[in-house]
């Protein structure tokens, strides 16, 4: 046996290398694609689902090279396709890929994911499996159990994951960033070599100098029965599913905070670092104690009564709710590992399982749910493969445990109870009182997995059923772009008496709502808002020329078309075809069918679309188009503010709608209109009194000079006023952009 640490140094080395490039090319490409889909959280989780598909196949690759092919085959077979994968580089999207229209894009971006990046990624993706079954065959004294190597692997994901968005967006634009990871994989590339070259020398070694010795170390246990399989394929789909259903949850009803995806990713990877670690059994213990404690609160607030928290706060809940039910499949699939003759069989069933779930949440749940359900299915399923055994609890938690554990868990759920009384009042008391004190039962049934999962599982389905209901909502659809969906709704009218209106929302965002009542049905209103800086745009410009030619990015209810005039011609671009279909239905909205039944409706991503326009087209070109609160980048380069001014008129005016709660876009407008030298002018609008729907919006306008907007200044209709000037601020251009220079 050797004791070279040398050896140890090379493949966890490799293993690291491996995961790191793995890692960041999954956000790199993920930051190519948004951008030809609207940005949608959809984007990110099908990426995923790619990223799954191809470790699958990269682990039954190495399962097969390693279990029915001698040494000297695998490391030629895997030579040459390691060669082939070099055509690959640099990594780049092809030309001209342009996203379908008429329908889900989803395999069009898998498709678009394979032809870029699938030779490399299919390389890195069989290295943790073949690298760590080499090792077993290397004759070290650590052979017998190469699993601690796999913590080599998860550290350098997670490293490269959280660098991305700190390190290596904010200072390296894409062209740098493909050619470094290009590079980085041809240095990769040697790394697997060396490794290769170990595991023949060492192999032939191995097998003259002490045949009775290796064939005692590679006894096998028992090969493991289907029913294991099973609950290993059970206790990796679960989390995949879970972490995939999370991003999508927390991004459509929380908040599409950017890089919020990233989150729950690395709380998925970390559990896998810890539960392969020297102190798994330790952390898996306490796991099983915290995960029912957690759930209490987490059941309570984030599901029963969410309004009263902060989205931070309701965020942290839903993320340790997740991360101990990740913690506990994992640990559970940790604990039960193979012997090192069935590793890579042991890997190939857990890529195949997270493949299962990636496609489950992507190309099975959006067609057969219409929200978000497979997230909290998923929370019950995690619940069900807790260990059916009763968890013995260490001396110290019987001694102190009980007495401050569990009245600490009390006082939290008293303290909803008081709150749920307090603000909501009524009929609605009762029910969530009564559900708040039947979610602190689910603690009683801590140690029996089945009650726990059941009750947990009748509380959120409940509540979920009743808070739609209660909603009035009466249309959802879920589509790859978020669930819209359409609710009446009441308010108090200009002479307090109550008025039904409908509004629509993209997840919690609300994206515009319309007045019924005589005398309004045409009135615009929330953002768009005739006090509002569109109002204000359109009065004052509609004096200078009624002939307007005005194209709307992003559509929404479709209030905007209601400042048309009958001789101006209106174009209307959205992305998503469900948009339109509610925006053109009478049933839902009519601002369309009563002010602008004549408008073109362009379908597709409006970057692209714009590009088939005639130059100077335009003469007022609106910028709507940031799905709650994120962000399209690609809407916001000094290529874009370019190619929108091309399709304007000398006088154009482009008109940028920048109400965000976590972004400070005006300050990547200001600082492309002093690079671009345009004349510029922003308004943060607050209504000076309340009047139903008139909300306060930032809307930024641009012109080639300051004359056409001089109506605006001089006029100080509102607050129109010259941006500020942000200085050290690198511009955003396709290539580069810094999501923490603006965060607020």
């Amino acid at each position: 046996m050797q004791h070279r640490s040398s050896l140890i140094v090379l493949f966890a080395g490799t293993l690291f290398a491996s995961a790191s490039l793995m890692f960041v090319l999954q956000p790199l490409f993920g930051k190519l694609m948004l951008p030809l889909l609207g940005g949608s959280p959809a984007v990110w989780n099908t990426c995923m689902v790619f990223y799954q598909m191809l470790l699958f196949l990269g682990y039954l690759y190495a399962h097969f090279l390693s279990t029915r092919l001698d040494y000297k085959r695998q490391v030629q077979i895997h030579a040459g396709i390691i060669l082939i994968s070099l055509i690959a580089l640099p990594v780049a999207l092809p030309d001209n890929m342009i996203p379908p229209t008429d329908g889900n894009p989803t395999l069009w971006l898998v498709w678009t994911l394979f032809i870029s990046i699938g030779l490399p990624f299919f390389v890195v993706s069989t290295t943790s499996p073949l690298i760590q079954k080499w090792f077993s065959h290397v004759g070290h004294h650590t052979s017998h159990d190469p699993y601690y190597l796999y913590a080599a692997s998860n550290i350098g994901s997670l490293l490269a994951l959280l660098s991305y968005p700190f390190i290596i967006e904010p200072n390296f634009g894409l062209a740098t960033q493909r050619m470094t990871w290009s590079i980085g994989y041809i240095g990769l590339l040697a790394l697997i070599a060396g490794c290769g070259w170990m595991f023949m020398r060492n192999y032939q070694v191995a097998e003259v100098a002490s045949d009775a010795e290796l064939e005692v170390a590679e006894e096998p246990d028992n090969e493991p029965s289907t029913l294991t399989k099973l609950h290993w394929l059970a206790l990796a789909f679960v989390p995949s599913s879970l972490l995939l259903g999370l991003t999508n949850f927390v991004s459509t009803d929380i908040a599409a905070v950017p890089l919020l995806w990233i989150i729950p990713l690395t709380l998925y990877l970390f559990s896998f670092v810890l539960v392969f670690s020297r102190w798994a059994d330790v952390i898996h213990r306490y796991s099983l104690i915290l995960q029912p404690i957690v759930l209490l609160p987490f059941i309570a607030y984030s599901f029963i009564n969410p309004a009263i928290l902060p989205y931070w706060l309701d965020l942290s809940l839903h993320l340790a709710a997740f991360f101990l039910a990740v913690m506990v499949c994992h640990g559970e699939l940790a604990r039960n590992r193979p012997h090192t003759a069935y590793l890579t069989l042991f890997y190939l069933i857990m890529s195949f399982a997270g493949m299962l779930g990636g496609m489950f949440n992507t190309f099975v749940a959006p067609f057969i749910f219409q929200g978000i359900y497979e997230y909290p299915l998923m929370i019950v399923a995690a619940l069900l493969l807790r260990p059916a055994v009763k968890v013995e609890l260490n001396q110290q938690y019987k001694e102190w445990g009980i007495q401050a554990i569990f009245p600490v868990a009390l006082f939290i759920l008293g303290l909803t109870i008081y709150f749920s009384v307090s603000e909501l009042g009524g009929y609605m008391d009762n029910i969530g009182t009564a559900l708040i004190m039947l979610s602190g039962l689910t603690y009683a049934f801590r140690k029996q997995a089945v009650s726990l999962a059941l009750l947990t599982g009748v509380i959120i389905f409940f509540i979920m059923g009743l808070r739609a209901t209660m909603s009035n909502t009466i249309y959802q659809e879920r589509t790859f772009f978020g669930v819209l969906s359409v609710r009446n709704s009441v308010l108090l009218n200009e002479q307090g008496k109550p008025e039904k209106y409908k509004e629509i929302f993209h997840g919690t965002t609300k994206h515009g709502a319309q007045r019924f009542a005589k005398g309004f049905e045409t009135e615009p209103l929330t953002y768009y808002s005739r006090p509002g800086p569109m109002g204000q745009l359109f009065k004052e410009f509609d004096a200078v020329n009624e002939q307007w030619k005005v194209a709307a990015v992003g559509l929404g209810a479709g209030a905007l078309a209601c400042y048309a005039k009958p001789q101006q011609a209106w174009t209307f671009y959205e992305i998503d075809p469900v948009m339109v279909e509610i925006a053109q239905n009478p049933q839902y909205f009519s601002y369309l069918q009563r002010c602008t039944p004549k408008a073109d409706m362009v379908v597709g991503d409006a970057r692209l679309s714009l590009l088939a326009e005639p130059d100077q087209k335009f003469d007022l070109l609106m910028i709507d188009a940031f799905s709650s609160d994120s962000v399209p980048m690609h809407l916001l380069t000094q290529e874009a503010i370019q190619l929108y001014f091309s399709k304007l008129s000398q006088n154009g005016i482009l008109a940028f709608h920048i109400t965000n709660r976590h972004l400070d876009l005006k300050k990547v407008l200001a600082n492309h209109a002093k690079e671009l030298k345009y004349a510029a002018l922003i308004q943060q609008f607050k209504p000076k009194q309340a009047q139903p729907l008139v909300v306060a919006t930032d809307w930024f306008v641009f012109a080639r000079d300051e004359a056409s907007l001089a109506p605006l200044y001089k006029q100080g209709l509102g607050k129109w006023q010259k941006p500020a000037l942000y200085f050290g601020m690198q511009p955003w251009t396709d290539d580069f952009s810094n999501i923490f220079s603006i965060w607020k």
